[in-house]
């Protein structure tokens, strides 16, 4: 028998666990957050985040309040039974529970790690194209946005990247691919003409979900269910 899937809140701590082992970037997001946690038989496997991303206008292209959108910002999961498809649905399902007025949410694939969308075409999202290509820092070693340049006072350039790590290169990285799940029969008709084809697979998304630390429940008891 399969363990049973369960969803609830997480805590800060079990979602900075969960960041900082089962996912590729090592770390929290930014910004204000939702965090949504996950466990199978009684062992926590990571969390599904939400947020309001980058840009306080998120839902402005799809005439949306700023309570009416939100971003998927992460998923970090160690090993799991279920799929990954299902767990989002599932927590998303909890969200929309607890937020009736939520009508759209957006999420990216980035294709600078080789990921191409293959968890929200299960999820049957609606591909809406990609972003522009966008101009990154290599510092350390590390894939840098502009922004965390920014934050340490610097000017948001290969300059300022330098002072950082005198070694440092610019790194240009194509657009990320952009999905839309509407949660309401008006908001999935205003957004269906924005659909286009989904894009194939660049290489296997097992990157995103790295082995790592499991067995730990840093987070409280549970209250939403259902079997695996």
């Amino acid at each position: 028998m399969k363990p049973q899937l369960r969803i609830d809140w997480a805590t800060h701590a079990a979602a900075k666990h969960a960041c900082e082992n089962w996912h590729y970037s090592r770390c929290v997001p930014a910004g204000k957050l939702v965090k949504v946690g996950a466990w199978e038989g009684g062992k926590f496997i990571g969390v599904v985040m939400f947020g309001r991303g980058a840009t306080p206008n998120l839902g402005k292209p799809y005439g949306l309040a700023q309570d009416q959108c939100v971003e998927l910002v992460r998923i970090a999961l160690t090993d799991h039974a279920a799929p990954v498809s299902r767990i989002v649905a599932v927590a998303i399902r909890f969200i929309k529970k607890t937020n009736p007025g939520l009508r759209l949410i957006v999420s990216f694939a980035d294709q600078s790690q080789g990921h191409h969308g293959g968890i929200y075409q299960a999820g049957n999202w609606t591909y809406n194209g990609h972003g522009q290509p966008a101009n990154f820092y290599m510092v350390r070693g590390k894939l840098t946005h502009p922004r965390s340049i920014g934050a340490k006072g610097l000017v948001q350039n290969l300059s300022g990247a330098r002072q950082i790590d005198p070694n440092a290169t610019m790194v240009t990285v194509p657009g990320k691919h952009r999905y839309l799940l509407a949660l309401d029969d008006a908001m999935r008709a205003q957004i269906a003409p924005l659909a286009k084809p989904y894009p194939k697979r660049a290489k296997d998304q097992a990157a995103s979900f790295p082995d790592a630390l499991g067995g730990e429940t840093p987070t409280r008891a549970l209250q939403i269910y259902e079997a695996a």
